[in-house]
């Protein structure tokens, strides 16, 4: 099946951003992780998340694609650089 979504913000939280996805027609969507050019992640509000869920299962919303911020380095000699704080956020996710 084709999917037609775009990159979307989750600064007002997972299940706004699946809100804007259904007002522009989209079915999936691509969102960062956390500010692209490398500030501190916020923090995931369970709830939001399962709401978030919820409505993606009920608008048909799916193959969803995490957006990793353009601060990480996989040549760096650093592994924080290297993205271990990429892997973490994830595995919060």
């Amino acid at each position: 099946m084709f999917r037609t979504g775009c990159h979307l913000s989750v600064s007002k939280g997972f299940y706004n951003m699946g809100l804007e996805a259904l007002s522009i027609g989209a079915d999936t969507m691509q969102f960062f992780t956390r500010n692209p050019r490398g500030s501190k992640a916020k923090a995931i509000d369970e709830k939001d998340v399962e709401k978030f869920i919820s409505f993606c299962k009920e608008n048909n919303i799916g193959s969803l694609l995490a957006h990793a911020p353009y601060t990480l380095n996989p040549c760096s000699a650093n592994p924080e650089k290297r993205g271990s704080l990429l892997l973490k956020r994830c595995r919060t996710i």
